[in-house]
């Protein structure tokens, strides 16, 4: 019975076990994985055989392996093009969209966002063609008298990060975009108009009012962004695998290379806890900052 001096509707008892099979669910399907990929992270198997007791070594060679290091940098340098030029592009076109009221927005909104519906593996399948030597890329530089240019982009050490990370910009400008838009389509007219009394031009109206008006917006984006970046696995896996030799592995590559390549399930498992705990710590930042910001 309910405590008549509580609030009204059911006990908060009751409440629990609405939530119960939601929360089965995801223990056994998110929680119970997790805590299985710590445990294996700390013993050498190769998914076979008996494992034994590693202690922390696996996470030692996280730090200590120059290869796996590497592949963190990777990472990093794809969270720029991932994150924060599609960021920066994203609420340019957001600005210039919302601020010129151009027709048949709705048909480029779609347009813009259709990437976000199309599989990875189909985008990475696409743009590993386009990259190819006799590719349409160097046809493009080849066409307007740059073809000192041309290059095997996926096969160039130095070109094949950057040509991995350019696909992800292309992927995440539309997202970004799109969000940011329907920021700005919530932000009351009046504001505009006072700032344009108080003699605001374009770029003062738009550092005045709207960037301090779509942070929520901007914080979603960039930990949507920077989650893709660090997670990417099928992009590298079709494009690159990693290649050429190193220099496009991420930790989420080592993962799959190292659990069902190498047998060395532990040190696999072990990267996948640490790259968990960096998704995590770097979410919760942006999301502290936006609210630190908001208030």
């Amino acid at each position: 019975m309910a405590n008549p001096s509580g609030p009204p509707g059911e006990p908060r008892n009751i409440a629990w076990l609405y939530l119960l099979p939601a929360f089965a669910v995801y223990a056994a399907f998110l929680l119970y994985p997790l805590g299985r990929a710590v445990q294996i992270s700390f013993y050498d198997w190769n998914g076979n055989t008996l494992a034994t007791w590693a202690g922390l070594d696996n996470y030692a060679d996280v730090v200590t392996d120059p290869a796996l290091r590497a592949s963190f940098g990777h990472a990093l340098v794809l969270m720029v093009f991932y994150a924060v030029v599609p960021t920066v592009i994203g609420l340019g076109l957001a600005a210039i969209l919302n601020r010129a009221k151009v027709r048949g927005l709705g048909f480029f909104r779609t347009v813009v966002f259709l990437p976000q519906v199309v599989a990875m593996v189909v985008i990475a399948v696409a743009w590993r063609r386009m990259y190819a030597p006799d590719g349409t890329v160097n046809d493009l530089l080849g066409a307007v008298g740059l073809d000192s240019l041309t290059r095997g982009w996926l096969g160039d050490y130095t070109a094949a990060l950057p040509a991995v990370g350019f696909i992800g910009t292309w992927f995440e400008i539309g997202l970004v975009t799109v969000l940011l838009l329907a920021g700005m389509g919530r932000i009351p007219g009046e504001l505009y108009e006072a700032a344009r009394l108080d003699g605001a031009g374009p770029f003062r109206e738009f550092f005045a009012v709207t960037l301090p008006s779509v942070r929520g917006e901007i914080s979603v984006a960039l930990t949507l962004t920077v989650i893709a970046a660090l997670r990417t696995f099928d992009l590298v896996y079709v494009t690159t695998r990693g290649g050429p030799g190193t220099s496009t592995s991420v930790p989420s590559f080592e993962v799959y290379n190292r659990a069902f390549q190498q047998g060395k399930v532990g040190s696999a498992a072990a990267i996948a806890v640490v790259l968990t705990l960096i998704i995590f710590a770097i979410s919760f930042a942006i999301t502290r900052i936006a609210e630190r910001d908001e208030r």
